[in-house]
């Protein structure tokens, strides 16, 4: 598959939400583009293909957000809008604080403003309130594991801090992003290769949840890996930040750091969210030559595309799946970027990016 922009002019954005895997991601990436193009942006069919179309309460805070941070003018929105018409003025760097009631995710907000904020004329500190480990988005350790040090190999900082814990469905979580831009503009990389795999470690949470419940986490999950039982971590938390269980395996390679998790719910067996965990590591181990996993991946395009845009030279990477919000998240950057993109099948997708 290849996507190449077409003319690229400095006009109307128009995107169709209802196309690809019509979700909430398509909104985000086009919302951040807006921003760092000063375009403006027309969307309708928000969220089209799910159970609730148009914007929840956590699309509301990455719209609010996105104008916050550009001075952007705005349609009139509220929950189940599924038009938006986004204007932005001036991306500004600055001091902020976005925050969601209950558990929305404080993550996806932080995706939206991130890639712009990482464009901006200096230093940006945002501060997240919400959900930090939600089912359906990437959570906090996620971010500062796994993605911050993509971040850091193209010249840019972004430092982050876990100040409460926010599960759902009570949410309350509070973190903190440093946004430091790249000097000399954003670089991109080649990642083919994952490397030899160096560490492994397992932590679990239980915030206003029995300790037995973490305890047969590791018990199961040693018993489907052989990783070493006794190194497995249970993390200090303060009750009244549940409740919540979390299970997560955080991969270091030579290459890149991956990270999988899986939430506790009522209902589910401290067996099988580690199954459930285990069966996540093993589809992304059994692609050896694929350095980041699906998800790692969809969050690295954007990244890599723009430091293709910004300094004229090409990128690739190699993943386990070309998902079909990857898919997606290239057609909405094609109508902003002048770029070349696509995706090579071989034992690994290689997605490459280029200047047109």
């Amino acid at each position: 598959m290849q996507i190449a922009s077409q003319s690229i002019e400095k006009g109307l954005v128009e995107i169709d939400g209802s196309q690809g895997e019509g979700g909430g991601q398509m909104l985000r990436t086009a919302l951040a583009l807006s921003v760092i193009t000063q375009r403006p942006l027309a969307m309708h069919s928000i969220r089209a293909r799910r159970s609730k179309p148009g914007l929840m309460r956590q699309h509301l805070a990455c719209v609010q957000a996105a104008q916050t941070i550009s001075d952007a003018q705005l349609s009139p929105i509220a929950a189940g809008v599924t038009e938006l018409q986004f204007a932005p003025v001036t991306l500004k760097a600055g001091d902020y604080r976005f925050p969601i009631s209950g558990a929305g995710s404080a993550m996806l907000v932080l995706q939206t403003v991130l890639p712009a904020l990482l464009m901006a004329d200096g230093a940006s500190t945002v501060q997240l309130a919400g959900g930090t480990h939600n089912p359906l988005a990437p959570n906090f350790h996620f971010i500062e594991r796994a993605y911050a040090p993509l971040v850091a190999r193209m010249g840019a900082g972004l430092d982050m801090r876990l100040r409460r814990f926010g599960f759902y469905p009570a949410g309350g979580g509070e973190a903190l992003a440093c946004i430091s831009p790249a000097a000399q503009g954003l670089q991109p990389f080649d990642l083919l290769a994952r490397g030899m795999l160096q560490h492994v470690s397992v932590e679990a949470v239980c915030a206003a949840v029995p300790r037995g419940v973490a305890m047969r986490e590791f018990d199961e999950l040693a018993r489907l890996t052989g990783w070493d039982r006794r190194a497995m971590e249970l993390l200090p938390v303060d009750q009244e930040e549940g409740p919540g269980n979390l299970l997560q395996a955080t991969l270091r390679y030579d290459h890149v750091t991956e990270l999988f998790w899986c939430l506790g719910a009522h209902g589910v067996s401290s067996e099988a969210v580690a199954r459930k965990l285990c069966q996540d590591l093993r589809d992304y181990q059994k692609k050896p030559d694929a350095a980041v996993c699906a998800y790692l991946a969809d969050q690295l395009l954007l990244l890599q595309a723009l430091a293709v845009w910004q300094s004229g030279q090409p990128a690739a990477f190699s993943c386990s799946e070309a998902s079909a919000h990857l898919h997606s998240n290239m057609a909405v950057i094609a109508q902003f970027l002048p770029l070349r993109m696509s995706i090579e099948t071989a034992s690994a997708p290689v997605v490459r990016i280029a200047p047109l």
